[in-house]
């Protein structure tokens, strides 16, 4: 923490917000196939309607959602805790990876981050940004910029007074970026932190 700290510091735009938010590191989320189906219910919804289905989707299997349990239940049986169908066809399609291919967190945590990119992405409705926030949140990866985050990509441009636009905003967003490698996971997160106290 203290040399992540000391290096991010050394951006001066960084440094102004840091004394605002400190640095607090998310607790980590070990269980990746776990997260993954967190991920899928959780997307485009708010915190409250995202906790609300969560609890309910979870509620669907006596302890645990196994893959095959996830497997063995129709459609409709999981989207009554409130996903639509495209949502159950993704959890179903990271339930069969699991059950296919291999999704345990020690073969997971073996990859780089750019092979485990490559890797989580083959699952339909598993994308770049899902993948990004697996790394970050449940593999605790120091060096990930999610540069497709819109909360990230609304602070920069406040906090960099970005005026450009389209693919040369993200160029300029990843130049700033690498100047806060290798601690960018640090970064987002001090940068979440103070959007959300804006």
């Amino acid at each position: 923490m203290k040399e992540a700290l000391f290096h991010l510091q050394k951006d001066k735009h960084l440094s102004e917000i840091i004394d605002l938010v400190s640095l607090r590191v998310p607790e980590q989320h070990p269980d990746v196939y776990f997260t993954l189906l967190r991920s899928i219910v959780e997307q485009q919804l708010s915190l409250k309607a995202a906790a609300t289905i969560w609890k309910r989707f979870l509620d669907l299997f006596d302890d645990y959602p196994h893959p095959h349990i996830i497997l063995s239940k129709d459609n409709d049986y999981i989207k009554n805790c409130g996903l639509s169908y495209q949502k159950v066809n993704y959890i179903k399609n990271i339930a069969q990876f699991a059950i296919d291919d291999d999704l345990s967190d020690d073969y997971i945590n073996s990859l780089s981050d750019e092979e485990a990119l490559k890797y989580l992405t083959q699952i339909k409705g598993v994308g770049k940004w899902t993948t990004e926030m697996i790394l970050m949140f449940s593999m605790g990866r120091k060096d990930v910029f999610p540069v497709d985050d819109l909360v990230i990509r609304k602070a920069m441009i406040s906090l960099y007074d970005l005026k450009s636009e389209k693919r040369a905003q993200i160029n300029e967003m990843e130049k700033i970026a690498t100047n806060w490698s290798p601690f960018r996971s640090y970064a987002c997160f001090i940068l979440w932190d103070w959007k959300d106290g804006k």
